[in-house]
Order: structure tokens, then sequence, then C-alpha cells
């Protein structure tokens, strides 16, 4: 079994084929032995919003120009998680000006509607930073809900050691854990995702701004910023969440900030696709094409593979073999403020 080698990929194949209101991206894709071929692929709509829901029957292939039947191909959508894991790390500032101000119970009450939507679809640590160099592990990467809760609720009664904000800093740190995180992973395709919430401003002066917007802009993951309050800096702020950045006036308004990050996460975790399919091709080189439909909308994406040595017994529901690897989808997500 070898994996596609996607040099023979331009650029444009990436993208959609034809323009019919979807946006279908290529993330990865494999053929082996006897006959399977499975992609992982995002849909979204042409203005950038994620296509959830979608089931075998909303997709076409067509191989060199043909279409292939049901029947024959047994097309199926799998569960992404055979071939793919979405880590989100969420890092919390809990600097003086938090835990003074009374705001930690509404903190720890968004933080653990968060952990609870985000960690449907995936695993979810929480991290806390204050004025000191390193940043806290609250709750380590888990699907577990009542573990989250419990590390969280520890957080009501906890003492900031150090009152100052080492934001810069902790934000370079949390990319260094997620990166981590990523790379012991055992499964093939690694996504992440870092959520920032402050209420101020860099303060410790431990990491320059320019290196902490290098490590964010080095990132091969997707980062969102959540402010609360007059102290922020929000062009800062939306440089760091560089795919977006939600802004809350006061305390009152942090459950409602961190709702919306979450649903953009989650919204955009429920748009991968995992399609397998049995090809009826033996031999040489194939063109296929995979036309999406949802809502009289199409879009489509094309890649090449071998077919040299296919033969019968196909099982679509084996778990396919990619390249083990981080990967980024590219998306457009516009900023926003509340």
């Amino acid at each position: 079994m070898t994996s596609i080698r996607w040099a023979l990929l331009s650029a444009a194949s990436l993208l959609s084929a034809c323009g019919g209101g979807l946006q279908v991206r290529l993330v990865d894709a494999t053929r082996n032995r006897p006959s399977n071929v499975a992609m992982y692929f995002t849909v979204d709509t042409d203005d950038g919003e994620p296509v959830p829901g979608l089931t075998a029957e909303s997709f076409k292939i067509y191989e060199d120009g043909r279409l292939v039947s049901v029947y024959e191909s047994k097309q199926t959508i799998l569960n992404p998680r055979v071939a793919a894991v979405h880590y989100t790390l969420l890092l919390v500032d809990m600097s003086g000006s938090i835990v003074d101000s009374g705001q930690v119970p509404q903190l720890v009450a968004a933080s653990e509607s968060f952990a609870e939507r985000v960690g449907r679809l995936q695993e979810v640590a929480i991290y806390s930073f204050d004025g000191r160099e390193d940043i806290d592990e609250i709750a380590g990467f888990t699907r577990h809900e009542g573990g989250v809760r419990s590390a969280l609720s520890a957080l009501e009664n906890r003492q900031t050691r150090d009152p100052s904000t080492n934001l810069h800093g902790a934000v370079v740190k949390g990319i260094e854990v997620l990166r981590a995180q990523m790379d012991r992973s055992t499964v093939p395709l690694r996504f992440g995702t870092l959520v920032v919430f402050t209420d101020g401003t860099d303060r410790a002066g431990r990491v320059s701004r320019s290196d902490m917007l290098d490590a964010v802009d080095e990132a091969d993951f997707e980062v969102y910023s959540i402010g609360v309050g007059g102290e922020i800096d929000p062009d800062e702020l939306e440089q760091i969440g560089r795919d977006g950045f939600v802004r809350a006036q006061n305390g009152d308004q942090i459950a409602r900030a961190f709702e919306q990050v979450a649903g953009r996460i989650e919204g955009y975790s429920r748009r991968f696709y995992l399609l397998s399919y049995c090809t009826p091709a033996r031999a040489g080189e194939h063109d296929v094409t995979i036309e999406a439909e949802h809502s009289g909308r199409r879009g489509s994406v094309e890649y090449r593979f071998s077919a040299d040595g296919f033969g019968p017994n196909c099982d679509p529901n084996r778990p396919p073999n990619f390249e083990a690897r981080r990967r980024t989808a590219a998306r457009q997500e516009p900023s926003e403020e509340e």
C-alpha cells in the first residue's frame, strides 16, 4: 500500500473546479490495494460558510470524465476519526486583573460550556497564564467532559501567583504545547486550534510583540482570540486571532464570546469529509473529479491516482492509509467584534 504523492496536483486542482456555489478543498488522499481510494476534504459555500451533514449520496465520482456507478464504487462516508484528529487548546488569562475583578466564575462557566461543545468533535485542553514565564495545565487533552469540569472548578478558588500579564509569552508557550501534542499523535492527519482569552495587554515584557506575532504566523494551525473589557489592544488581539477575534465589552458578555468561537470551531470541524470508494480502474493513471451538491449548489475537486496493481475484493469501510503529517485546511474567515 502506498500513498499518492501529490506533487502532480496543480494549485487549481485544490480549489473548486466549477463555480456553482461550493468550494471543495482537498486535504489529503490515498490509494490502497486491492482498489481503495479515499479522499479527505472540506466543503464550504463560496462565502466561506461550512457545509456540514452531507451524506455519501451528496457526492458524485467521475473517473476520466465518466460517472462511476455508486453500486460499483460502494462509495461511503467514513468517520473522520479513523484518519484525522483535531486538538483545541484554550489558553485563559488568570492574571490579577481577572481574579480581582470577580470575573472568574463567568470565565469558568464559559470555559466549561466551550469544552463541552468543542469536545464532542475534538480533544480539548485548557491552560492558564499570568505574569510567570510558563503556562499552567488546568486540564490535559481529552474528550471527557467530567474531567474538564472538575479541573475548571478548582480555578474559582485559585490565587494568582504573579498578578502581571505575560500575554506574549503565553501565546508562544501555547503554540509550543499544541504543536508538541500534534507531533505525539499516532493518527495520520493532525489539526490544531489555539484559542486565547485575555482582559488586558502584555505587561511582563518577557517576549516581544514581534517575536510573538512571528510565532503566530509560523503556527500551522488555526488561532483565535477573545478579548474582554476596555484595557485590551484590539489591533494586537486581531493579529493574534488571525482566524477570528471576538470582543466582549464586559464580563457579562464572556459566555457569548466563548459560544461564538466554539460555534465557529464546531462548524468548521463538521465541514471535513472522508469519502472512500472502490475504483473500477485496474491499471494506469486516472483523473478523478469529486462533485459535491447541496441545496442547489455545486462544487468539485480533482486529483490523479495510479491504479497499477489494483484488483477485486475492495472494502470501502477499511480505514485509509494516509501519510502522517500536521495539516491545515485553508479557508477564509472574517474577524468579528461584539
